[in-house]
């Protein structure tokens, strides 16, 4: 006589079934995100590939570029799709390519030793942490500044980095440079804010140009540059009451 399987049994069986014959498809989408880091080329010269990964979408993948550029790819690297890619949820359009590049720069942001920020931490543990890239010929970089005593009352450390918006030949690369030479860096930057006098020299050796040149890489376009601890970036200025509830921290 027949045994039956069980109802359960049987209704687990093709979820089983499903995920074993699933594998090998991935395996092979491995394999050819692997293949085509190898293998792009633009002109019969080689790209310089960060990194390519699998997206949801069949046969295609997402290629990130060591300068932080991001496009899609075929397969074979015969075409590219230069834009952001959607998912349709079921509760509204979700961004995957900018949640791809606020993991990026949440990276990124994290490799940098706290030695090389500077810093307002104000009393006690941080709740959260921004950090900001700035200028201090910036007149928005300025006002937010001036809300960094709320904001490290309402428990928000601020972390500055260097971006001296046009370039480090500018004045604002000299004084970003004094500030980071400077014994008291957090002293030194309310200073640079003051438009006040610097009396450290800015020949030390300091982080200045490659905070500038990671900024570009990540994206920031102007200062100031907020950067949320999921790696979201905020251009521009940002009051802080509204700082205080992109953080989700406005009934604490």
């Amino acid at each position: 006589m027949r045994q039956r399987m069980p109802e359960c049994v049987a209704s687990r069986a093709p979820w089983w079934v499903l995920a074993i014959s699933l594998l090998p498809s991935l395996a092979l989408a491995d394999a050819t995100a692997d293949r085509l880091a190898e293998s792009l080329s633009v002109n019969g010269q080689p790209m310089p590939v960060e990194q390519v990964s699998v997206t949801p979408m069949e046969g295609i993948y997402h290629v990130r570029l060591e300068s932080g550029e991001s496009f899609y790819s075929n397969a074979d690297g015969s075409h590219f799709l230069v834009g952001d890619l959607f998912e349709n949820a079921d509760n509204g359009l979700v961004n995957l390519t900018e949640q791809s590049r606020n993991q990026q720069r949440a990276e990124a942001l994290a490799a940098i030793p706290e030695d090389e920020r500077v810093i307002f931490r104000g009393v006690g543990e941080p709740k959260a942490t921004v950090i900001v890239f700035t200028d201090p010929t910036c007149p928005y970089c300025e006002r937010l500044h001036e809300t960094i005593p709320e904001l490290n009352e309402r428990g928000i450390a601020v972390h500055y980095l260097a971006f001296p918006r046009a370039g480090m030949s500018s004045a604002a690369a000299e004084t970003l440079q004094q500030v980071w030479c400077s014994d008291n860096r957090s002293e030194a930057m309310n200073q640079a804010k003051e438009r006040l006098a610097i009396g450290a020299s800015a020949r030390c050796d300091n982080p200045v140009a490659e905070q500038y040149a990671l900024g570009q890489a990540l994206g920031v376009q102007g200062t100031p540059a907020i950067v949320l601890p999921s790696g979201q970036m905020v251009p521009g200025f940002v009051p802080a009451e509204r700082l205080v509830a992109m953080l989700g921290l406005e009934d604490e």
